[in-house]
């Protein structure tokens, strides 16, 4: 690649939350309620003023009713729910009743405390909630009508989505959630990982989950799962975002953390590092072979094979090195800390266990 190449690589585009998609779905349904004639294509004003367009498919209307679809463009983000169709169904209702959110088949339904959605209702978030009712009194006012309508959500497919996604894990059954805080998907944006780590722990603390698990992958996840019977909602796929995890625990703890990952990432933590990613950590194999006392583990490749280099001695120092991270990071918060370095079979490579005082 040459240096212009990298220089003035091509952008990212940028894309729609399913927040945003559905209320574009349901401006054009109450629009085909208000007149009629449901439009081939609405504007929608996202929370911090942009003015996206939504091509409008699959429309229908009846007496009292209509339905409006828009297939969601996650633009460049690598997001399980890009190409999605999310239909909205809106239903005239009795004068005063306002605007009431149902879960359509592909949206999920919250089962357990600890969500900005309450036990029992469809799992479609404040932001996506406030905007469809902002889009559904703009159209209100523009046609002389009471904004009192039945917003009914479904997503296709959205049931088998939502096994890639956390929901399972917090207690969403049935579908994916409708989600998005500014209405646009930043390509390869941390923060949609990070809020969902944040979801996690809230569901945790407010069930009163005495321990959980962040793991870096599913093979150091899969080794811990063999070590405690924990529900799923104890295991937060922290991915790279240990900082994320740990800082937001420190504020709302639980009693016990299990920290588990890779050679590789677990030396990071070990180093300091609190994003665990390639492109903005890497592991310091001099600092490695001064920590031994073996010269030689600084012309290693990578992490896994300055450990074959250094023996179980080394994995174990970098485990305990990484727990003195993951304690530094919670400090002042009353909770027990666990590291487990996983090899790449899911053996285990090392174990820092809670000691005799709980940490």
């Amino acid at each position: 690649m040459s240096t212009a190449q990298r220089s003035n690589p091509t952008p990212l585009r940028t894309g729609w939350t399913t927040g945003a998609c559905a209320t574009a779905a349901a401006r054009a349904a109450w629009t085909g309620v208000c007149t009629g004639a449901v439009p081939v294509s609405v504007t929608v004003v996202l929370p911090k003023g942009e003015r996206p367009v939504f091509p409008i498919l699959n429309a229908r209307h009846g007496d009292g009713w209509a339905e409006a679809t828009v297939e969601k463009d996650a633009g460049d983000d690598p997001d399980v729910t890009h190409g999605a169709l999310i239909t909205v169904r809106v239903e005239r209702t009795a004068p005063g009743e306002g605007v009431s959110f149902h879960a359509g088949k592909g949206v999920g339904i919250v089962t357990k405390p600890g969500l900005p959605i309450g036990v029992g209702e469809p799992a479609i978030n404040p932001v996506p909630r406030r905007m469809i009712d902002e889009a559904i009194a703009d159209v209100s006012t523009e046609h002389g009508v009471a904004p009192d309508a039945r917003v009914t959500v479904s997503v296709a497919g959205g049931a088998a989505l939502a096994l890639k996604t956390w929901n399972p894990r917090l207690g969403i059954e049935g579908g994916i959630s409708i989600l998005g805080t500014t209405g646009i998907v930043r390509p390869f944006s941390c923060s949609a990982w990070i809020a969902s780590i944040h979801r996690g722990i809230d569901v945790a603390v407010a069930t009163g989950a005495p321990h959980v698990v962040g793991a870096t992958g599913s093979t150091s996840e899969g080794y811990v799962r063999t070590l405690y019977d924990l529900p799923d909602t104890a295991y937060l796929d922290m991915g790279d975002f240990v900082g994320g995890l740990l800082k937001y625990l420190r504020r709302h703890p639980v009693p016990r953390i299990t920290v588990a990952g890779g050679p590789g990432k677990m030396t990071k933590l070990a180093q300091g590092a609190l994003d665990l990613h390639s492109k903005r950590s890497q592991v310091d194999l001099d600092a490695l072979a001064v920590r031994t006392g073996i010269p030689d583990i600084s012309k290693a490749n990578t992490a896994l094979e300055a450990f074959g280099m250094g023996s179980a001695a080394l994995a174990r120092a970098v485990c305990a090195d990484a727990r003195a991270t993951v304690r530094e990071t919670l400090r002042g918060a009353d909770i027990a800390v666990e590291t487990i370095i996983v090899g790449r079979s899911g053996e285990p490579l090392a174990r820092c266990p809670f000691d005799a005082s709980g940490g």
